[in-house]
């Protein structure tokens, strides 16, 4: 790479911000450490130019937090632990997917069980535990964590279901008959809660793993951007022989091989 010599404010006309940020981007470490003149004035690099371009993209996949933290921890060395902070944000995204994948699964489970008829007046917490199958006692416990929302009846302070709580109550018990943990059975109760037509949850979950996608994507080619930049400076190389100068030794030498060496 030829490593020309910048001006602060002509790198930081290349990526559009104020030569403030890019002094803090060298203070904070996430670009490479800058010589100075003797009049205390920093000289910049085509290297620097090149961190910065993929500073931005880093942060258009990874985020502006977890590219500080990697750029930062390859600039001091810390090849461990730029790359487990890499691998935290690809293995974030797979969470996600499953548990889209999870919701959307509790839901079409739901879907295809009919909902129980609900009295006109409401039902009781009794009347509840009968038509789902379960105790009072779990009723209330759904109620805690948020899952229920009966209301109360004016003068006696009995809880009231009306048809839309009957429903979640039915939901929880089928979904929790099925194994399925609160936080996706909360998950398909706000989304039932909030688009209402099963159609609607189907076309959120579907918009929400396309994103998810362009997410992903994103992320690659920032991760491969980033490689580029190590490999273009010769740190991706430097790294990889730290790696094997702290691997286990290569199977012994055969005699030929060890009167070769000497």
């Amino acid at each position: 790479m030829r490593i020309g010599r910048w001006r602060v404010v002509d790198v930081a006309a290349t990526a559009g911000i104020s030569t403030q940020q890019v002094r803090n981007y060298l203070d904070e470490g996430v670009l490479p450490p800058a010589t100075r003149t003797g009049s205390g004035y920093r000289v910049l690099t085509d290297v620097h130019v090149h961190a910065l371009a993929v500073l931005r993209r880093m942060a258009e996949g990874h985020g502006w937090a977890r590219t500080r933290e990697v750029m930062a921890a390859v600039h001091r060395g810390e090849w461990a632990a730029a790359l487990a902070a890499l691998d935290a944000g690809h293995a974030e995204l797979d969470r996600e997917r499953a548990e889209i994948r999870r919701v959307l699964g509790a839901f079409e489970t739901v879907v295809a069980s009919p909902a129980v008829a609900a009295p006109r007046r409401g039902a009781r917490i009794g009347e509840v535990a009968d038509l789902v199958g379960v105790r009072t006692s779990q009723l209330r416990l759904w109620e805690q964590r948020g899952l229920l929302r009966p209301v109360r009846a004016p003068g006696t302070g009995y809880r009231v279901y009306d048809a839309a709580e009957l429903r979640a109550a039915q939901v929880v018990a089928l979904l929790r008959r099925g194994g399925y943990p609160f936080e996706i059975i909360a998950a398909v109760l706000d989304e039932m809660r909030t688009t209402g037509r099963p159609q609607r949850v189907r076309a959120e979950l579907a918009r929400r793993e396309q994103d998810l996608h362009q997410r992903s994507l994103r992320r690659l080619r920032a991760s491969a951007e980033f490689y580029g930049y190590l490999a273009a400076t010769g740190q991706a190389a430097a790294s990889l022989e730290a790696g094997e100068s702290a691997s286990p030794a290569s199977p012994a030498e055969s005699p030929a091989d060890s009167a070769r060496a000497n």
